[in-house]
């Protein structure tokens, strides 16, 4: 499995939303633009408009490195209006790792599936 997933949980600071959107729809725009490697960038809210779930997917930590370069920009407005904690699933190469250290990361190897 080269592919890497990620689910990225953005707990929203009150008040924040609007603005939180409109780094949200900034960051789908520079993926559509920039990144090659990407699968699946999809963003959700919850019904409260209090948290939000990034779904995303990458043929692989070559990929996922290329998107933190292409969004970079934009992380820090995102990391001022919530707060973020990823979940990775797959095998990330140590430079992906590194690339997230200092991050609220979760590491998950594959198991069993189809």
């Amino acid at each position: 499995m080269n592919d890497i997933q990620v689910s990225a949980r953005l707990k929203i600071k009150p008040g924040k939303m609007e603005d939180f959107k409109k780094l949200a729809n900034s960051c789908v725009e520079l993926v559509k633009q920039k990144d090659k490697g990407t699968i699946q960038y999809d963003w959700f809210y919850n019904y409260q408009k209090s948290e939000c779930i990034v779904k995303e997917r990458y043929v692989d930590s070559e990929a996922g490195l290329d998107h933190i370069a292409n969004v970079g920009e934009l992380l820090g407005g995102l990391v001022e209006l919530s707060t973020i904690s990823l979940e990775i699933y797959g095998s990330p190469s140590d430079d992906l790792k590194n690339a997230l250290d200092g991050w609220d990361v979760s590491y998950f190897d594959f198991g069993v599936g189809l």
